[in-house]
C-alpha cells in the first residue's frame, strides 16, 4: 500500500488524484490532504478518506478545521500553514506526493518532498520556474523521483527513451537522437480573437477553456499563452534541455498532448482525451499502468487535426517567458511573480486582460537578476517582482 500527500486535495488536480485512487483502494492510500483556505470541502474529503492528517494552508482557519474534523468524530489530526504541508510531504509513510497546489505557494512543500526522497508527481509547475537549479539538485541528492503531471510534460515523458531525463550525468536528447520537443498548445478561448477583441475580454471569457477543466488562474494563464511559457521553463529543467530545443505548435483539439521528434525523421505523440486523470494515473502508477477512468480516444468522432504557430504579436507572454527562460537565475522567479500578481488584479477586474503582459515586461526589465542564488534569494526575487508588478497596477 502506498501513502499519499495530496497536495491541493480540494483542487482540479487533487479532485482528480483522488478519483483515480478511489479506483484502486488495494494500491494508494491518502495519508494527508491538504486545502489553502476551503475547510468545508477539505473536511468532507477527510470524512470520505480518512486520512492520518489534514492541513490548512491558512492557519486562521485552523481553528474551523480542527471543528469541523471534530464533528465528524474523525481522528484526523489538524495541521497548518506551510510548516503543516512540509511535514506531510516528508512522513515516513508516504511514498507519493501530488504536488497540486497552484502559484508560489506550492514551491517550499514540494521541495521538502524532493528533499525527504519521495515520488514527486509535479503539477505544480512554478517550483521549477522559480527555482529550476535548486529543485533538480534536491531531486538528484536525495534520489527523488520526479514524475510530470502536466499533460504535455506526462506525454513528452512517454514518447522519450527511459534513459533521458533531468539528471546531469543522464543522456542528452540529442545523444539520443532528439531533434526537437514538440509542445502543443489548445490556443485557448481567445486563439482567434483579434488585438481589438483582447482588449475588451472579461474573467468569465477567460476561465470558460475550450477543452480542459482547470482552475481560475491556470485558465486565464492558458487564455494569455503564459501556461506555455512556463511550460516551456519547465521542460528545460525536466528533459536538460534548451527552449532553443523546444517549439510551441497550437493544437486545438487537444488530442495530441505532444510531441518528440527524432533524427531519423520520426515525431512520436501522446494522444488521448483532454482529462488530467490520464497523466496523474500514469505517474501514480509508473513503470506500470492502471486504469484511470478515462474512456479510450475514439479516432472516429475526431474531424480532424489541425496545427498552427502561436502568434506571439497577441500573445506576448510566451515571448517574455522564452525571454526569461534565455535569461536564467531569478529571472524566472521575476516572471513567474509578476504573472501571479496581474492574473490576479485581471480576475478581481482591477486591470484588462491585455494588461498582464504588460505587468509582467515592467517588472522583467525593472528587476535586479542574479544567477547565484539560494532558496531566500528565490524568494526575494519573487517578492521583488510582486511588489514591481503592484506598484506598476498603481500607476495605472
Amino acid at each position: 500500500m502506498i501513502g499519499v500527500t495530496i497536495l491541493g486535495s480540494t483542487g482540479t488536480i487533487g479532485v482528480n488524484t483522488l478519483d483515480v485512487m478511489s479506483r484502486h483502494t488495494d494500491q494508494f492510500r491518502a495519508v494527508a490532504l491538504t486545502a489553502n483556505v476551503n475547510v468545508g470541502r477539505l473536511a468532507e474529503q477527510c470524512r470520505e478518506w480518512q486520512p492520518d492528517y489534514a492541513v490548512i494552508a491558512d492557519n486562521q482557519k485552523l481553528g474551523e478545521l480542527e471543528k469541523r474534523l471534530r464533528e465528524f468524530g474523525l481522528g484526523t489530526e489538524a495541521l497548518g500553514g506551510v510548516d503543516g504541508l512540509k511535514f506531510v510531504c516528508e512522513l515516513d509513510g508516504v511514498g507519493q506526493v501530488m504536488a497540486g497546489i497552484v502559484g508560489a505557494a506550492g514551491l517550499m512543500p514540494t521541495l521538502a518532498a524532493a528533499q525527504a526522497g519521495k515520488r514527486v508527481l509535479l503539477a505544480n509547475k512554478e517550483a521549477l520556474v522559480m527555482s529550476g537549479d535548486l529543485f533538480m539538485q534536491a531531486v538528484q541528492k536525495h534520489q527523488a523521483e520526479l514524475l510530470p503531471i502536466d499533460s504535455e510534460h506526462n506525454a513528452l515523458f512517454q514518447c522519450m527513451p527511459s534513459k533521458v531525463g533531468s539528471d546531469a550525468s543522464a543522456p542528452t536528447l540529442q545523444s539520443q537522437g532528439i531533434v526537437r520537443i514538440l509542445l502543443t498548445a489548445s490556443g485557448g478561448p481567445f486563439r482567434t480573437f483579434t488585438s481589438e477583441q483582447l482588449s475588451e475580454v472579461t474573467p468569465e471569457q477567460a476561465c470558460s477553456h475550450p477543452n480542459w477543466v482547470m482552475g481560475r488562474k491556470i485558465s486565464v494563464d492558458s487564455a494569455t499563452l503564459m501556461n506555455k511559457g512556463l511550460e516551456i521553463i519547465e521542460a528545460c529543467w525536466l528533459f536538460n534541455t534548451t527552449a532553443d530545443n523546444i517549439e510551441v505548435v497550437v493544437h486545438p483539439q487537444s488530442v495530441i498532448h505532444s510531441m518528440v521528434a527524432y533524427s531519423d525523421g520520426s515525431v512520436l505523440a501522446q494522444l488521448g482525451n483532454p482529462d488530467m486523470r490520464t497523466p496523474i494515473a500514469h505517474a501514480m502508477a509508473w513503470p506500470e499502468r492502471i486504469e484511470s477512468g478515462v474512456a479510450s480516444l475514439d479516432f472516429f468522432s475526431v474531424d480532424s487535426f489541425n496545427f498552427e504557430r502561436p502568434d506571439e504579436t497577441r500573445f506576448p507572454c510566451l515571448r517574455l517567458a522564452r525571454e526569461a527562460c534565455e535569461q536564467g537565475g531569478t529571472a524566472t522567479a521575476t516572471l513567474n511573480a509578476a504573472n501571479e500578481v496581474a492574473v490576479e488584479n485581471f480576475l478581481s477586474r482591477r486591470i484588462s486582460f491585455i494588461a498582464i503582459p504588460k505587468v509582467i515586461e515592467y517588472a522583467l526589465e525593472k528587476a535586479k537578476h542574479t544567477h547565484d542564488v539560494d532558496i531566500n534569494g528565490v524568494l526575494h526575487a519573487d517578492a521583488q517582482a510582486r511588489e514591481l508588478a503592484n506598484a506598476y497596477i498603481g500607476g495605472l
